[in-house]
């Protein structure tokens, strides 16, 4: 799988292109303000992106939304329960000093077993609420396979988990999330968060602070 990351200021967040090596289908997770450099990352390679799928909506995570759709004219994925924050993303742009430009609507709203094909690649979302109601899990993996990658937004860290004091979040339900839905997957499984550097389940389930002493 040909796996692409970007994170630039001021959030740092990181945006994800994944194609497929034989097809060169692909997808966008997560655009925000680098979207210019992975969309140029995907024209350079040959990538043809087909959907725009989002892990949650907290204002970092959808500010390349627009720019993404006006450039591929491809569906947008959200999960309905954060809706509510991805439509004030105008809002929390301003909070933090930021110009943010209304986003276009959700196209597609996830849905339980949905498979979301690109080339021979399959995407799962696996809904993991707790750092705001609509968090997903993105599992890819190859057809007819148990994928092992997991792109997780801001639920799981590298040494750390999401924050619960926003609006919708709450620590039990983050907690019971990483445990009931993100443990399941295997500790070799490999972890792709919102911010910082990949990790794996066994490394988080072993040495984790946050993991340890719930």
């Amino acid at each position: 799988m040909i796996l692409q990351s970007r994170a630039v200021g001021p959030f740092f967040k990181n945006c994800f292109v994944l194609g497929c090596e034989e097809t060169r289908n692909a997808v966008l997770i997560d655009p925000g303000d680098e979207v210019e450099e992975l969309l140029d990352f995907a024209t350079r390679h040959a990538l043809a992106i087909g959907h725009i799928l989002l892990t949650h909506a907290h204002v970092d995570h959808v500010t390349g939304v627009a720019a993404a759709k006006r450039a591929l004219g491809v569906p947008v994925y959200l999960h309905r329960d954060d809706l509510f924050l991805y439509e004030r993303a105008v809002q929390s742009g301003a909070i933090f000093g930021l110009r943010v430009e209304p986003q276009p609507p959700i196209d597609v709203f996830y849905t339980a077993g949905q498979v979301i094909a690109f080339g021979e690649y399959e995407v799962r979302p696996h809904h993991t609420p707790g750092h705001c109601p609509g968090g997903v899990c993105l599992q890819i993996g190859r057809r007819g396979a148990q994928g092992k990658d997991l792109f997780v937004g801001d639920t799981l860290f590298a040494g750390s988990i999401g924050r619960t004091d926003l609006p919708g979040g709450d620590f039990n339900t983050l907690i019971a999330s990483i445990r009931n839905v993100l443990f399941a997957f295997g500790d070799d499984a490999i972890v792709y968060p919102g911010h910082g550097p990949t990790t794996t389940i066994g490394a988080e389930r072993r040495t984790n602070p946050f993991l340890q002493a719930t």
